[in-house]
Parts: C-alpha cells; structure tokens; sequence
C-alpha cells in the first residue's frame, strides 16, 4: 500500500514528524509490524509502549531489517529516531487506524460477532460459531482457545483472548478472502479498553456476564463494566453491509450488568435468562454426568435442548448462542440438532480418562465466579469427595486470591494452592494470600488443604490422594500450553500432564 494512502487513514494529524526529509509518501509499505523481529524490508514499524517492554527502544532493530517508516508515541527527551518516525498522540488507535486501512477494512463486508463478558466467552463462541455454520453461513473463529477459518482449526498459543488490531484485523481479511460471511471474535475487555478492535464494524454483540477480575488494570468494577459496554457502543442501528446481517445487542438478563448495558445500546436487545422473563429462556433443567436437557421458549416457538455440555453455566452458555443463531434467522431445528452434537471446547469441563478410579476435570475457571459455579456443577456429580488444585495469576487481580481461596473452603473437601502463572511476583506470597481466605472460613494447612507453589508435584499430591468416586478438578489453565515464571513462558498443558501421571500410576 502507498504510503501517502497508508497514512491518510490516521484519524489523529501527527504531532511531529522526525526525520521527515527521508519521508517518501510515494514508496509502497509491504508490511506491518509492532514487533521489531517481524518487520519486513519495506515495512512499518508500529513503536508501541507496553507492559514490559517499549517499541521505540527497538527502532534501530527496526531500521536494520528494513523498515521504511516507524510510527509511535512522542519520543522521549534527548532519543534520535534513526529513520522517518511518525509521533502522534494515542498510538493504539493510530495502530488500528493503520491495520483496518492496510487490510482493506474486513469487517465492512463481514457480518461481524462480539462477544464479551468475564466468564464463558470461549465456549459460547465457539457454539454460536458452530449454529451459524449449522444454519448456512460461513463462519470464522476468534478465541481465547481456538481459531477457525473454513475448514481449518488452530489452538491459540498466544495467551491473548483477543488479539492486537494488527493481527485481528489479518485474520479477519482472511477469513473474507476464503468466503467467509460472519466472523465470530470473543472481544475482552482489555481488547476494547486498549483498542484491538478499534474500527470493527460490529453488527452484533453479546454479554455473557460481568464478575469481579481484571481490577489490577481497570482498577475499579465500574470501570471494568465500563470497557465491556464500549462493545455495544459501536453496534450501529443504521449499518447495512448487504450481507443480511441483523443488527442487535443480546444482553444477560439474569445478569447485574443488564441494566447498565441497555443504556449504551441503539440496536434492538434480544435478552435471554433462566431466572427472569426474558425473551429466550430455559426451563425445566436436568442435568447429570454427561449431559443436560431443558425447555427452550422463544417468543415464537417452543423446543426441548438436549446437549452434551454440562452445567447450569453452560445452560446460559447455550441461551447466549441460541439467541445469536434466533436473531439471524436460523431456525429452531437446526439449533436443537446443532446443540445435540457438540463438542466441549479445549479446557472446558475437559475429562481426562487414563483408567483411573475417579474422574479428573480440567476446566479454565480461573474467577472466583467460575470457580464457584464449577465446583457447584461438579458437586452433585460427585459421589464422595471433590478436590480441586488451583492458583492465581501473579500481577493479576490480588483481591480475588483470598476469594478463591474461601470458595474452595466452602465447596471442596480438599484443595491444593499452587502455581498459575506466577510471573514476577514471589510465588509463596500468592499461595498465602490465597490460603488466607481458605484459614479465615476455618480451614487449616496440612490437614484441610496443602499449598504446593510447583504445579506437577501439587497435581501428583492431588491423585495420590484420590478415592473411587472422587473428582479431581484441575482449575486455572484450560487448554493453555505454557505456564508464566519470571518473564518466560515454560511449556506446560495440564492435560498433559494429568496423564501422564495418571499412567505412571494407573
């Protein structure tokens, strides 16, 4: 792309320009980069300041792999730019600014799937994901665990829900170049708050719910709330794409948020709930080991829900998608049918089977919210003890850590405290701060739970002391193949790893 074209799509005029007199506005950019180790000869080199780490202390590595131009934020005093260098104020929008224009701006011609909320984003994707192809449309796939485009699937091994706009707005041109017609993004409150989906032309957005996490950077829950609604902001009543997408907001109505939220909407809600009138409800739940069954009412029709997913959270889960799938026209056969043949996803309610004598569930509940609603759902399930390993996140949320400790002292009969990504913080004082919570409920270490900071010998402990009839639930990963020390990412999949210690003991 030219790069006068290029740089005409900044919404923000420059606030100076460095080295201007080797600027040519007629050469063509080959490629974007906020990574100086991905720049191409040709490129641009987008100088983002991040958490640990700053893009414009990379651009002579920049300038050496042959970038043409670098674009950030202001350069600090007295620092030389060793090529052209773009400063302008708000460097996220002027990166997405640049994205959208380099891609052709996907989601103009794409009907375009938000869903956002701090519990069930992944699963209720991938299902809304799975009836729109039941339904007819071509379907792609953006999540925290997986991506989807045509017949392809590949695991996300990021450890980002939502990707940078660079990258999100790649895949999105990708998705239309293979002739797909609706793109479903799980969109974080992070990605909203920090502009990874600046310029999507969303046309549908969905709320699971609004729990208590990620305060170490929204800082207050109100704040928090308030990155999820910008979602329902961008919906747009009056956009009309031609690709029969229906504009409309699909609001939680079981969830506090509700309210909140239908103040930011201008495209018609679609609400659903299993405790309160909502136009989509669930009715009559049943549940067991393998499966759950309920009523679905729609405001025109009547149908029974049989699927393999199991839990009052993936029965919400489910409404979420169903209400997606109803308000683009597909109809109640194909959703039924569609809902009786799911697959879970990647480290949700994931069962690993070596032979063993109890069952072993990995899940990626990681909130005090998921947990609770987790060990709720495993609780009747269990016919004698339930024990559950889990941590939290190192320069995360602190306050949630002796949350999730109280709830497992409440829910569990055992619990081990260990690692899940410490990061750079002292991991025994995040096994305390968790153990806190389980003492002040009554609980005490060594004989009610145990803290053991490394994750495979506290998974090892866990099966040691399994029962027949016991369930184990492994909590906080997922489907995540690294584990966060220091500022390295060491290979680690608790699937893994439950197995292979299951058949050293089996």
């Amino acid at each position: 792309m030219r790069t006068r074209d290029l740089l005409a799509a900044l919404e923000q005029p420059p606030l100076m320009i460095h080295n201007e007199e080797a600027l040519n506005l007629e050469s063509e950019i080959a490629g974007l980069a906020y990574d100086s180790r991905q720049v191409e000869v040709g490129g641009l080199f987008l100088a983002i300041p991040g958490t640990h780490t700053d893009g414009r202390l990379y651009l002579d590595d920049a300038r050496q792999r042959g970038a043409l131009i670098a674009l950030g934020a202001p350069l600090e005093d007295g620092q030389q730019a060793p090529l052209p260098y773009i400063e302008v104020e708000d460097v996220r929008i002027a990166h997405a600014n640049l994205a959208c224009a380099f891609y052709g701006n996907p989601t103009r011609q794409l009907c375009t799937i938000g869903i956002t909320g701090t519990d069930g984003k992944t699963t209720t994707s991938n299902l809304i994901h799975l009836l729109l192809e039941a339904g007819g449309k071509h379907s792609g796939l953006m999540t925290t665990a997986n991506f989807k485009i045509g017949q392809r699937e590949w695991e996300n091994r990021s450890r980002q829900s939502t990707q940078e706009a660079l990258d999100v707005q790649r895949m999105l041109r990708q998705m239309l170049n293979e002739g797909v017609t609706h793109a479903v993004i799980e969109t974080t409150s992070h990605a909203l708050e920090l502009r990874r989906v600046y310029g999507c032309e969303f046309d549908v957005g969905v709320i699971t719910n609004i729990t208590r996490e990620h305060l170490d950077f929204h800082q207050t829950i109100e704040r928090y709330r308030r990155a999820k609604a910008r979602l329902f902001e961008m919906l747009d009543p009056a956009r009309d794409k031609g690709v029969g997408c229906r504009p409309v907001a699909v609001l939680n109505r079981d969830d506090a948020s509700y309210e909140e939220l239908r103040s930011y909407c201008r495209v018609p809600i679609l609400d659903y709930g299993i405790d309160t009138p909502a136009s989509i409800r669930a009715v009559d739940i049943r549940m067991n080991a393998y499966s759950t069954q309920f009523r679905l009412i729609l405001p025109d029709a009547e149908g029974l829900i049989e699927t393999p997913l199991v839990g009052r959270f993936n029965v919400s889960n489910c409404l979420a998608a169903i209400a997606v799938a109803y308000s683009q026209g597909i109809g109640l056969d194909k959703i039924t049918s569609a809902l009786a043949t799911v697959q879970s996803v990647a480290g949700r309610m994931e069962r690993v089977d070596e032979g063993q004598s109890f069952a072993v569930i990995v899940d990626y509940a990681h909130t005090p919210d998921s947990l609770e609603k987790i060990l709720a759902t495993l609780r009747p399930l269990t016919e004698r003890k339930l024990i559950v390993i889990f941590g939290s996140a190192g320069e995360r949320d602190v306050q949630k850590r002796p949350v999730m400790g109280r709830i497992a002292a409440q829910m569990s009969d055992f619990f081990v405290i260990t690692d899940e990504d410490p990061r750079e913080e002292d991991r025994e004082k995040i096994l305390n701060e968790i153990a806190a919570g389980a003492e002040g409920s009554g609980k005490e270490r060594g004989s009610d739970f145990l803290c053991i900071a490394d994750r495979r010998e506290a998974i090892k402990t866990a099966f040691a002391r399994a029962q027949p009839g016991d369930t184990v639930l492994l909590a906080g990963k997922g489907h995540e193949q690294s584990i966060i020390m220091g500022r390295e990412k060491l290979p680690w999949d608790d699937r893994q790893a439950a197995r292979e210690l299951l058949k050293a003991t089996v």
